[in-house]
């Protein structure tokens, strides 16, 4: 081997560089431990403690020294189902952003085609381009974009914008531009408010042109807060409020008239009283009074007063809603309250005539108008603090610009000498209404008082110090992990990964003796490098990562053993050690092998990184790397101990006295009995196809149909069933709930809204879950079930959300994965073996691999004690196994080509068995090294990715089976009759 000096000095260089990377990371992770050991089970104090300590030194490595700030931004990054923490994608609303360049046109055919944009949205389709496509086809050349009561309005006009003149594909780029500018802005906004909370380690990007932005907060535990921190718009309003006594008149008249439709017919007829209070209050002159003949009051939990119109529960606002957005109720309003609006407050606490506790929202008639803008609104707002009121409550105090102060003293005024009330409104919400006692306030500072807590408040000053984001920002992914979790995840990835490594180790010396030694140091410094670039270039590790890396245990050996089997080849040929080791490494001997095998799994891992989402890209981006540092330590790093040992007139047979003999001289005929694998493999995939299309289907998981999951964890075993039939029960909508590892703990799923965005949906499913299940936790509070913390043992230790939109897409790309994968490797096949028949043997075993995995899944996921879900990590584990079933199908195909080429005697059937039996050491040690470390994987490796190493597993097995008897199969009778002829005649000749 020529540079072998030079292939040295880069080997410790990147041993070095990866020992210095990964020296932060167990620096960080002792600092961890000591403020872990100092805070008890106090994650504030921890938190606390790690701040304290972020300007100390705390490592020294006598040419630098390093703060403990600067030790973690250096670590290997965990990700969240590792550290814990909420994953979030975030879709900002391309239709808000259109609808305000458009300054809210209501020229009909726009707002049509952004309901059909809405309606319309298809897999990997951007809502842009649905908009532009329905705005064609709803307008027909009638309306342009650049109409002046669509986009050629005053606002978008000047230098860079839209004029009359322009054509819509001119519109079109300009608008993109202008989309681009606002989700820039939101991304802006929200990493300010990210920054500001105080999470550590935060990642937050945008996902290509679909107007998303992907949020990871490592270690954030208070899931409600953090959503609402991230989905609210941050739009503070200032609103006049009709009081109790001036819209009361139309809450009779509402009442009454919604008995007409709401109220049986076979109860007694409506007595109309003439005010609000008389018939909230006197009961003894009608008994239409009684709970259930007034529709709107019976709703009521408590009367109101001043702004206040009334307290009603939670769960019954969407039905209230609905009541007052009805045109025959709408109507009876005066006709000075016609743009009259009704808005919630946050839910507070009130008690009931024997003096319960109950949770209510107060209802509010603001002062609308017909263009539905406020008095005032927040923009106004140049700075925002956390305070505490008069009274010591939490508060926040305000202060607005010149025009905003004197707007406000105008407000404050009028509400002075009205006696009325001013509400003070974020995302929708009233979080105060209070009345103005002390004249006009002038200057501009002001206060907002109200039902807050101190994190409410920091939030709020936060958000208004961040400002407004653009368009709402609606949740379409979340993932909640809770710290205990992670820890098992990394304990289980920890047990798996070494005892994976100690069984390859240990077959490895088995089989190839001293040869398996230098395999094994090679395996170890492939170890090293594959962590030391993930540390330095600030990749993140996560639980499929750590599979990936166990599959590169695998993986890592199996060019060396391409090379080693080759060495005993031409050994038993009679070559000397030196000669036999010069031939296996050559381009003619092993090295074409393993670049075609290797070309192959690049193509599917970087097709699954490219159309892979959170975790999984973690898990191609970890195989990719393990290909690169395994070719290396295999090839050269093997080499250098090989090489050593030939220099020292050591004996080297690449076997042991036991396997010395295995696989030698084997005379299978694989291509006669190929009509029984043939049928065989055709009842396979017709059963496994009629059983996908026709009788079970698949179990399509959240990723691709949506919904909600949670991994509940109770106190003691429950029954799957009942708690299901009682979520379904609450839900009033099918839930599904499975035994998840142990008796005591579920995997539940629900579809419930899931089509429904906004925090508020988020936190409704949140409460039915815990007060659905409250009998099973009769200790723990909705915040305790609710929120992750260090050490939780009951309750929601991990949730997942898939909105509609995004599960189209997700089931969209994976679709194109498996079909890009396959595709490329048919190219590349193709152009490397320079014949057709190649690739179409390869792409039939794929094929037949794909469809057996599928069928396995179909048939069994109704029984198998682990989930066999359809997901992004079961597609993941169907493109790996189109890579290694490819390994093993390209070691035969390679020796093939080499038998053609040349002189092997026989019939092409002949050459083809040939191939097959000499490279069955290669093919069967290859796949045996997979089975060893999946198995470990699948025994040790955690109950979360169970289902996803088990489709790997049967992939690999179905996957060595095929390279066997289809792959080859197809080869011999896909071959004309006179290009085998010639073969045959070229190898008489030799």
């Amino acid at each position: 081997m020529q540079n072998k000096g030079l292939i040295k000095f880069f080997a410790i260089l990147f041993a070095l560089v990866s020992i210095y990377q990964l020296s932060f990371t167990f620096v960080a992770n002792n600092v961890k431990s000591e403020a872990k050991a100092f805070a008890g089970d106090n994650p504030d104090k921890e938190l606390k403690y790690l701040d304290s300590i972020g300007k100390e030194k705390v490592l020294n490595l006598g040419f630098s020294d390093f703060t403990y700030n600067e030790v973690k931004n250096k670590q290997l990054n965990k990700g969240l189902d590792l550290e814990g923490g909420i994953n979030v994608i975030l879709q900002i609303s391309i239709k808000d952003v259109l609808k305000g360049l458009s300054n809210n046109s209501k020229n009909p055919v726009f707002n049509k085609s952004l309901a059909d944009a809405s309606a319309n949205l298809e897999g990997n389709k951007t809502y842009l381009n649905k908009f532009f496509e329905a705005f064609e086809a709803n307008s027909n050349g009638t309306v342009k974009l650049a109409s002046p009561d669509i986009f050629a309005n005053r606002s978008l006009q000047g230098e860079g914008g839209i004029d009359f003149q322009m054509s819509d594909s001119q519109v079109q780029k300009v608008i993109k531009r202008k989309v681009d500018e606002s989700v820039e802005s939101a991304f802006k906004v929200l990493r300010e408010r990210i920054d500001k909370f105080g999470v550590t380690q935060p990642n937050i990007q945008k996902l290509g042109e679909t107007g998303r932005i992907l949020v990871e907060l490592p270690g954030a535990k208070d899931v409600d807060r953090i959503k609402k921190l991230l989905g609210g718009k941050a739009q503070l309003e200032f609103w006049e409020t009709y009081k109790v006594e001036e819209i009361g008149n139309f809450l009779v008249a509402a009442n009454e008239s919604l008995k007409k439709t709401e109220v049986k017919k076979t109860e007694t007829k409506t007595v109309v009283k003439d005010s609000l209070n008389a018939l909230l209050t006197d009961t003894k002159d009608s008994v239409d009074t009684k709970k259930g003949n007034n529709p709107l009051f019976d709703k009521m939990l408590g009367q109101g007063g001043g702004p206040v119109l009334g307290y009603f529960a939670t769960k019954d606002t969407a039905t209230v809603n609905a009541y007052f957005k009805r045109a025959d109720i709408r109507v009876l309003l005066a006709a000075d309250q016609h743009n009259a609006k009704f808005v919630w407050s946050k839910p507070t606490s009130i008690k009931d005539a024997k003096g319960k506790d109950l949770e209510a929202v107060e209802l509010y008639a603001l002062k609308g108008n017909r263009d539905n803008v406020p008095a005032m609104s927040g923009g106004v707002v140049t700075d925002a603090k956390d305070t505490f009121d008069q009274l010591g409550k939490p508060a926040v105090s305000m202060q607005m610009n010149s025009q905003g102060a004197k707007v406000w003293e105008e407000l404050t005024g009028r509400a002075f000498s009205q006696k009325g009330y001013i509400a003070i409104v974020l995302d929708n919400i009233v979080y105060s209404a209070p009345g103005v006692t002390s004249g006009p306030i002038a200057g501009g500072r002001s206060e907002i008082t109200g039902s807050f807590d101190v994190a409410e408040t920091k939030d709020l000053a936060n958000v208004l110090n961040a400002g407004k984001l653009p368009a709402s920002a609606d949740i379409l992914q979340s993932t909640v992990v809770g710290p205990s979790l992670g820890q098992a995840a990394i304990d289980a990835g920890t047990i798996s990964s070494v005892l994976g490594f100690l069984l390859v180790c240990l077959w490895m010396v088995f089989y190839y003796g001293k040869a398996g030694w230098y395999a094994n140091l090679a395996l170890l410094l492939n170890l090293l490098f594959l962590f030391g670039i993930m540390a330095s270039f600030g990749f993140v590790l996560t639980l499929p990562g750590i599979a990936g890396i166990v599959l590169t245990l695998g993986t890592a050996v199996d060019a060396n053993i391409i090379i080693f089997e080759r060495a005993k080849e031409e050994l038993r040929e009679g070559k000397s050690l030196s000669e036999a080791v010069a031939t296996s490494y050559g381009w003619h001997g092993a090295m074409r092998s393993i670049i075609d095998a290797n070309v192959t799994h690049v193509l599917t891992g970087a097709i699954l990184f490219i159309f892979g989402t959170g975790p999984i890209k973690g898990f191609a981006l970890t195989l990719l790397i393990g290909i690169v540092t395994s070719m290396f330590t295999s090839i050269f790093i093997a080499r250098i101990f090989i090489d050593r040992n030939i220099a020292g007139k050591a004996d080297l047979t690449f076997s042991t006295n036991i396997t010395k003999n295995w696989f030698t001289n084997f005379h299978f005929d694989f291509i006669k009995i190929k009509k029984f694998t043939y049928i065989f493999s055709s009842i396979v995939v017709v059963v496994s196809l009629i059983s996908i299309f026709f009788v079970n289907g698949l179990d399509e998981g959240v990723d691709f149909v949506g919904g909600r999951t949670f991994q509940v964890k109770f106190e003691k075993p429950v029954d799957a069933t009942v708690v299901s039939d009682e979520l379904s029960a609450a839900f009033g909508t099918p839930v599904e709930a499975k035994i998840l590892g142990d008796d005591d703990q579920l995997k539940i799923t629900t579809k419930y809204k899931i089509k429904e965005d906004g925090v508020a949906i988020d936190e409704e499913v949140n409460q039915k879950l815990y007060t659905a299940l409250q009998k099973y936790f009769p200790n723990v509070t909705y915040d305790k079930f609710t929120n992750t913390f260090d050490g939780k043992k009951v309750g929601v230790l991990q949730s997942s959300k898939v909105g509609a939109s995004i599960s189209e897409d997700i089931k969209t790309n994976s679709y194109w994965a498996v079909l890009g994968a396959m595709a490329a490797i048919f190219l590349y096949l193709m152009v490397s073996f320079r014949k057709w028949q190649y690739s179409l043997g390869a792409i039939a075993a794929v094929a037949h691999d794909v469809i057996f995995v599928l069928g396995i899944y179909s048939l069994c996921y109704k029984f198998m004690p682990f989930h066999m879900e359809m997901d992004q990590h079961f597609i993941a584990a169907i493109l790996t196994v189109i890579g290694y079933s490819m390994n093993d199908t390209v070691i035969v195909f390679d020796r093939v080509r080499e038998f053609i080429i040349g002189n092997r005697k026989g019939t092409f059937e002949d050459i083809v068995n040939a191939s097959i039996n000499t490279t069955l050491s290669r093919t069967l040690n290859t796949s045996l090294m997979m089975i060893i470390v999946l198995l470990t994987m699948f025994i040790f490796g955690g109950e979360s990715i169970r289902g996803f190493i088990f489709a790997m597993l049967v992939g690999i097995v179905v996957g060595t089976y095929s390279s066997l008897f289809i792959a080859t199969p197809v080869l011999v009778d896909t071959i004309s009759k006179d290009e085998k002829h010639n073969i045959e005649e070229k190898h008489k000749q030799a």
